[in-house]
């Protein structure tokens, strides 16, 4: 996407060029944070998931919302199914109400405007704080308070797959350009490799500070890593004790190959332009920054 939104935490959706940073226009309509967002395949919608207890579909163009849905707990998590048919989300566990993860067929408007999922599935363990689409549409990847990461069926809300592989708060899932690798950012200072069917356990990358977003180059075997001091602690410390950059790891050899500085609050989110040619990076700080790569990176060939 040439003109990509952003949030994190916000109660309002910005979306400007990345050519410029030119803000094109604001989406308005929800009274809390903004945890997760995502842009339909076809780049016609947007859906946003809030901690006022809904989940709104919009027309990416024309900021207008099209369909609202409630629900008893904040929306933490939302993703449009590959096609566009299905839309997901979860709620917190909180308010006295579970965590659930909800399934809804959009070209049932009957399910949308009466906020009736075809499907439930309550987590009765710990809650879900990131959810994505996984290699196909069979099946949605979920990572959890507690470190795990799951797959579920939501044709018939079976628990496929569980790994045991983190140890704590799950910040970030995303998948490769050719949606067969999944990376995974965690509380616990790591970001991990798998298989994106199977959870076959592929690489480890550490740091030294909690990771909160880790994203896969499309053309260079680099994954690229952001995070640093937690929020509540930043006022106490210098910037550069926080190691609010942006960290590039060899994915292969799981090596540090560079660092970007610039934030200066924890990093919160990172997505590589699908070019490969850019990426951004979002943080506490208020900033959103688009990075252009030089042509010494191209030409960067690492040595074993």
């Amino acid at each position: 996407l040439q003109n990509r939104p952003s949030c994190k935490q916000w109660y309002q959706r910005r979306v400007a060029i990345t050519a410029g940073g030119e803000r094109l226009g604001t989406y308005e309509g929800h009274n809390g944070a903004i945890w997760d967002m995502d842009v339909s395949a076809d780049s016609t919608q947007l859906v946003t998931a809030s901690a006022d207890q809904s989940c709104v579909i919009w027309d990416a163009e024309t900021g207008k919302i099209k369909n609202q849905m409630s629900a008893k707990s904040p929306v933490r998590s939302c993703a449009f199914s590959l096609t566009n048919n299905i839309l997901c989300f979860t709620t917190d566990r909180a308010m006295n109400q579970p965590c659930f993860i909800k399934f809804y067929d959009l070209r049932d408007k009957e399910q949308v405007e009466t906020d009736s999922p075809f499907r439930d599935i309550e987590i009765t363990d710990a809650k879900v704080n990131r959810m994505i689409w996984g290699t196909v549409e069979d099946y949605i990847i979920t990572g959890h308070e507690n470190g795990q990461i799951c797959q579920y069926d939501w044709k018939t809300g079976e628990r496929l797959r569980v790994d045991h592989s983190h140890d704590n708060l799950i910040k970030d899932l995303q998948l490769s350009k050719d949606r067969t690798m999944l990376i995974s950012a965690s509380k616990d200072t790591t970001a991990k490799l798998f298989d994106a069917k199977t959870f076959q356990f592929l690489k480890s990358f550490k740091t030294d500070r909690p990771v909160n977003s880790a994203a896969i180059s499309p053309i260079k075997h680099h994954v690229l890593l952001g995070g640093g001091q937690e929020a509540m602690e930043v006022t106490t410390s210098h910037t550069k004790s926080g190691k609010f950059e942006a960290r590039f790891f060899h994915l292969i050899f799981e090596e540090e190959i560079g660092r970007v500085k610039g934030h200066f609050g924890p990093i919160n989110t990172l997505a590589f332009h699908p070019s490969g040619k850019q990426y951004a990076s979002g943080a506490e700080d208020g900033y959103v920054r688009i990075h252009d790569f030089d042509q010494s990176y191209y030409d960067f060939e690492y040595d074993f």
